[in-house]
């Protein structure tokens, strides 16, 4: 079995304390866009993942799933790794996801949901359709109606260098960061329940996690909205209309890595 493992965006990341299991209280808006890896996965003797060595994501996800049962997974590498907008944990879903339809006994949505949960904040996202809202860990998810109706121009900087998310989360915690997260939250949550129209999306707060003086000029660009995705470093800008983004995409190229995109509702 093929699918896409498509790329998201978080529009906007509020970030709170720390809990007891030692991860942080967020709410975000996960999005997902249309850039892809894409996954094969078929039954085999034994586990095997192909097409990007540095993975461990897949194969875990696998091993959770069934450790009694043997997989060929063979990965076409299209997203940047460790940039921000959920290349591994796209991977990771959608072989779990693959896997899941050829079991004699595949799991129902909610065993599949608290497996990809152990693998990570974003896994679960890329098992759901549409953008959801995030809570909790991140792992907590509600649908969200949003417009669609817009383009997403992403810019990985070429001398961005991503610090590991431990790190990102040390020094949120170092400035104090989670203060006022009650009323932060409560915030973000009345703001989502407004948006109708692309351009309300402007009005979500800025990401608590990472900064980048890319997402100014990006605005500068003429993005209506622009922000960081995740931890980093990959900035993303959303346009009106493709043919501002088109022109924003070739301005900003010497910068980095583009890619010029628009919403997805699933792989």
């Amino acid at each position: 079995m093929r699918a896409s493992a498509p790329a998201k965006i978080n529009l906007g990341l509020v970030v709170g304390p720390l809990r007891d299991d030692g991860k942080h209280e967020l709410l975000t808006v996960y999005q997902r866009v249309g850039i892809a890896d894409r996954i094969d996965v078929e039954p085999a003797p034994s586990l095997t993942v192909e097409g990007f060595e540095h993975d461990t994501l897949v194969g875990g996800a696998l091993e959770l799933l069934d450790p009694a049962r043997g997989w060929r997974v063979r990965i076409e590498k299209r997203l940047p790794v460790a940039a921000g907008i959920g290349g591994g944990s796209s991977d990771a879903a959608t072989a779990l996801r693959l896997a899941n339809a050829q079991l004699e006994r595949p799991l129902d949505d909610a065993a599949l949901h608290e497996l990809a949960a152990r693998l990570g904040a974003d896994v679960p996202f890329f098992l759901r359709e549409g953008p959801q809202l995030g809570s909790g860990d991140g792992t907590t998810l509600e649908p969200v109606d949003l417009p669609q109706d817009y383009w997403v121009l992403l810019l990985l900087p070429r001398d961005a260098r991503k610090a590991s998310t431990g790190a990102v989360y040390r020094g949120f915690d170092e400035r104090n960061g989670a203060d006022g997260w009650d009323d932060r939250a409560a915030a973000f949550r009345a703001t989502v329940a407004t948006i109708r129209r692309p351009r309300d999306l402007a009005q979500l707060p800025p990401n608590d996690l990472a900064t980048s003086p890319h997402v100014e000029r990006v605005r500068e660009h003429g993005a209506f909205h622009a922000d960081v995705s995740g931890a980093g470093p990959t900035v993303y800008g959303l346009f009106h209309h493709r043919v501002d983004a088109e022109q924003a995409e070739r301005a900003l190229k010497p910068l980095g890595r583009t890619w010029l995109t628009a919403p997805a509702w699933y792989g």
